[in-house]
């Protein structure tokens, strides 16, 4: 049977936790250092403490060390990952391949993970990192599903995959816009997120053919429907985005992918299994349109282009919920009537809103009093009637995600034989473990024998601890049945539950590293590939590489893609020559702030490239070039 694991993010140990009880399988999280998400770093002890409550459960705890090493950096990532696997990570996520040597000199055997940032999109880069001894292999997000199947066929490791939240416009690993614009790398962890910006798309001639947008935003990722696609395609972890997101964003969104996982097993018994133990109950209804999102796309899964930017919108703009009807304005304050969408949505008081203003900007305001299908508040400027208006912040919701949290409860059976002298209880988990305790009885006999029973299968039928006990008795004895008190009972429920407690649970293992035999890598190795000391240049030679450039974040190579992706501006505009007949401007190039970048259209592989390009001189006067 294969295990689905729900991979969570989590920003702190804190959210970690909340992500175990809303039902992931698994948290992936920075330490002190060298996380793709510089501002999400942690404390080796809370790393410590996640474990300790994450493993009751057979959850696991996947380390992020995912950024580029410069050479003077090894020894301290050396102690480092000494440090994240003596704390009980599960697994390290990484990207250098210089943390395979550093681990192999230290003797740590945890498996480790090849980053998203590995920029894994083709069978031959799979097989060649497994071949390395990654024992999974993170995806690429802008893949469809042939493509998972054409990379499940070529590897044994496991595969894992984004299945929500933020996208990043560029194949991962290769972006280099943040450290161009401004020496801040995203291969480091410090994106400035270029890609949320405004820009002006202008041709050749200098003419701005659109004018502030943000025209290299994405919507967000969602497949929550498609779970189902991505585990018949050989995907087995589910992962989802968001190591900045706050927790009322990881609950939710970890509760709907719990919930769709629990259906999609349900329904193939014998298939598939969780990866880890407990069911979670009670608490919040999540509900993924009133969390975080910039709107949602299923990108590439299906092999298809659809729109996928978020150029109006590179913020949250939340659920649409209506149309402004009427706006009234009364001093500083402004009442705006709205046309609700649907008759069943209810505003309240501090609930957060926006709207795209006829001018393209995007507006902004909270609800200081919400009544019926009215929100007064302070007066937004540009706001007309007729606007689109959308929830971005539904501050009910947010109570209910705050005030009901779930519970994570591993399932346990409970065998009780009756004896002369009282009642024999032996436990067992889900996960394999089992405690014995004796209820000793005094000389009392049940004068009700049949309801004695009964009370003590009741009695041993409830919750104590993480355990949901679950207790068969038999319904009658050949003997006079001893006499115990409820309370006599409960205590040995307690009882068991301590001990349990006491054995580590049975958390079923990751495979370990590969030991595959290391395919030959390509000869020369780019400064795609993200080389920034001599332990990952040796073991690129060691595979067969003749040439190894330096990362661009050493080199700066002028003539660099700063990006590539499957996304293309051409075809969100209806610019398409290849899909949609058009015939677009020969050059196209990206306006911000005095800088200038050139697009590239490669039309062959269908994908858009950005590079850096001159600020543009004076136009010529009268046809002629000026030479």
């Amino acid at each position: 049977m294969t295990e689905l694991e729900l991979l969570a993010p989590a920003r702190n140990a804190e959210i970690g936790i909340a992500a175990v009880d809303c039902g992931a399988d698994a948290v992936y999280i920075a330490g002190p250092g060298f996380g793709a998400r510089q501002d999400a770093g942690n404390s080796v002890e809370d790393i410590r403490r996640l474990c300790t409550y994450a493993h009751r459960f057979g959850v696991r705890i996947l380390a992020t060390v995912n950024t580029i090493i410069y050479e003077s950096e090894l020894p301290e990532v050396r102690e480092l990952i000494r440090l994240l696997a003596d704390a009980g990570a599960d697994a390290l996520i990484v990207q250098d391949p210089a943390i395979i040597t550093l681990a192999g000199e230290e003797g740590i055997g945890i498996p480790l993970h090849a980053s998203t940032q590995c920029a894994i999109r083709t069978p031959e880069k799979a097989a060649f990192l497994e071949g390395l001894g990654f024992s999974r292999l993170v995806l690429e997000r802008q893949l469809s599903l042939e493509e998972i199947k054409a990379i499940r066929q070529a590897v044994t490791a496991e595969l894992e995959a984004f299945v929500h939240g933020a996208l990043c416009v560029c194949y991962s690993g290769e972006c280099y816009l943040s450290e161009f614009l401004s020496g801040r790398s995203a291969n480091r962890g410090a994106c400035i997120q270029a890609c949320r910006s405004l820009y002006d798309l202008a041709d050749g001639d200098g003419r701005v053919l659109v004018k502030d947008k943000a025209l290299l935003s994405l919507k967000d990722f969602n497949l929550l429907d498609r779970v189902r696609d991505l585990a018949l395609s050989g995907v087995s972890s589910f992962k989802i985005e968001g190591r900045l997101k706050n927790a009322s964003y990881v609950k939710n969104t970890v509760r709907s992918y719990s919930d769709a996982l629990d259906a999609l097993i349900a329904a193939n018994p014998g298939r598939w299994r969780r990866a880890s133990w407990g069911k979670v109950s009670g608490g919040f209804v999540p509900d993924l349109e009133k969390t975080f999102n910039r709107g949602y796309t299923p990108l590439f899964i299906d092999g298809e282009r659809g729109k996928w930017s978020s150029m109006d919108a590179p913020k949250s703009m939340g659920e649409e919920i209506g149309r402004v009807q009427d706006i009234r304005r009364k001093g500083a304050s402004v009442r705006i009537a709205v046309a609700l969408d649907d008759g069943g949505t209810t505003l309240s008081n501090g609930d957060g809103f926006a709207v795209i203003s006829r001018s393209g900007g995007i507006i902004g305001f909270r609800g200081d009093v919400c009544e019926g299908n009215t929100i007064t508040c302070k007066a937004p400027e540009g706001i007309s009637a007729g606007d689109r208006i959308f929830r971005n912040l539904d501050s009910a919701f947010e109570r209910e995600l705050e005030s009901r949290t779930p519970a994570r409860h591993i399932r346990a059976s409970i065998n009780v034989i009756p004896r002369p002298e009282g009642y024999e209880a032996t436990a067992e988990t889900e996960d394999g473990r089992s405690e014995k305790v004796f209820l000793r009885a005094g000389d009392d006999i049940a004068r009700d024998p049949a309801r004695m029973l009964s009370s003590v299968r009741e009695q041993l039928s409830k919750r104590s601890g993480i355990y949901s006990f679950s207790a068969s008795v038999p319904d009658t004895a050949d003997f006079p049945v001893p006499f115990l008190t409820a309370a006599r009972v409960n205590s040995a429920r307690r009882d068991l539950a301590s001990r349990l407690d006491s054995v580590p649970c049975r958390m079923i293992p990751m495979p370990p590293l590969s030991s595959k035999e290391p395919s030959r890598c390509k000869e020369s190795i780019t400064y795609k590939d993200n080389t920034a000391n001599s332990m990952s240049e040796a073991i690129y030679r060691g595979a067969g590489a003749t040439r190894v450039e330096p990362a661009y974040e050493i080199s700066h190579d002028v003539d660099a893609e700063l990006m590539r992706t499957r996304y293309c501006i051409r075809h969100e505009l209806g610019l398409c020559a290849k899909y949609q007949g058009a015939k677009p401007p020969r050059e196209l190039f990206l306006l911000n702030n005095g800088r200038r970048l050139a697009l590239g259209f490669d039309c062959v592989r269908c994908e858009m490239t950005v590079k850096s390009a001159p600020a543009q001189g004076p136009r010529p006067q009268n046809g002629r070039s000026g030479r």
